[in-house]
């Protein structure tokens, strides 16, 4: 049983391409989704290995923390688990504001749940059910007055209507995105303006079409041109998007006799700040085609 547990948000510099291999679909690379909802996420073995991975290590917590490496893999396992963080906001173009940050009823209802269990109460988002027709804003940002304050979102046209509690949570989670300090108040003021919340049908939609696809060729060397067949197209969640899952922390399995230092060092709280202090540390790379520029992230973690 996990005794601490964090809430960590991922927010994208760049378009992100967790994939599945192969598809027999219309897309060669996928990304990957959870099956029965469709919603796209980056897996927790990529975390874990990106974490893993990374430079300023404490060798003595990073071993507690993710277990030996794979030749001793039998002496424990490792005592912090990353589950998958599922996206939360996926950036839509819209006809007013640019773009807008759009999420679902049952998206938000999953992300309360986590926040909950993180202890981070102030995240607890409202309980919003807009129509079909309908998305639900934080104010003025994306309505078209000449239309009747209508947004529209890519080719959907929808009646709009303000929620305060909306733009609370909006404001909240802008703070944890972007930092409460003064030099991030533009960012945080210009997320908060565009969220919206569409009903889960539309979202569904949404995470189907608007994603980033992008079409891929390899040149001979030669003769710089395509070669015969090397023609494929890839899929990524798009700049912007921001995505959240759990870290939790269970009590550490390494033997006494591997640890070092006092037996505060191994406590859950303990392991859960050194993974904080890795994933917090700077820009991080998720996913594949790291040398195009995919992948660059940046994670926060609070609870």
């Amino acid at each position: 049983m996990s005794e601490s547990i964090k809430l960590l948000l991922i927010k994208a510099l760049s378009p992100v391409h967790c994939g599945t291999g192969q598809s027999v679909g219309g897309i060669d690379l996928p990304i990957a989704r959870e099956k029965p909802t469709g919603i796209p996420l980056i897996p927790g073995s990529t975390l874990k290995g990106v974490l893993r991975s990374g430079p300023n290590r404490d060798e003595g917590l990073h071993r507690a923390v993710f277990g030996p490496d794979t030749a001793n893999a039998s002496e424990h396992a490792g005592s912090v688990q990353l589950a998958d963080a599922t996206l939360l906001f996926l950036p839509v173009r819209s006809a007013r504001g640019t773009f807008a940050w759009v999420t679902s009823p049952y998206i938000l209802r999953r992300f309360g749940r986590d926040a909950r269990e993180a202890g981070c109460s102030e995240l607890s988002p409202p309980a919003l059910k807009p129509d079909e027709g309908k998305v639900t804003v934080t104010g003025g940002a994306l309505r078209i007055g000449d239309l009747g304050d209508k947004v529209v979102l890519e080719d959907y046209d929808l009646e709009s209507a303000v929620s305060k509690e909306l733009e609370r949570f909006a404001g909240e989670l802008a703070k944890v995105l972007w930092g409460a300090d003064g030099d991030a108040a533009e960012e945080r003021g210009h997320f908060a303006a565009r969220v919206c919340v569409v009903h889960d049908d539309v979202m569904a939609l949404l995470l189907e079409t608007c994603l980033e696809i992008t079409t891929r060729v390899r040149l001979d060397p030669d003769k710089k041109t395509v070669v015969k067949g090397a023609l494929w197209t890839e899929e990524a969640l798009p700049v912007e998007t921001i995505l959240a899952g759990l870290v939790l922390a269970t009590p550490v399995k390494q033997p006494k006799p591997l640890r070092d230092g006092g037996p505060d060092r191994y406590e859950a709280k303990a392991l859960l700040g050194y993974v904080q202090g890795l994933a917090t540390g700077g820009v991080v790379q998720l996913g594949g085609k790291a040398t195009v520029g995919r992948g660059l992230c940046r994670m926060t973690m609070v609870g």
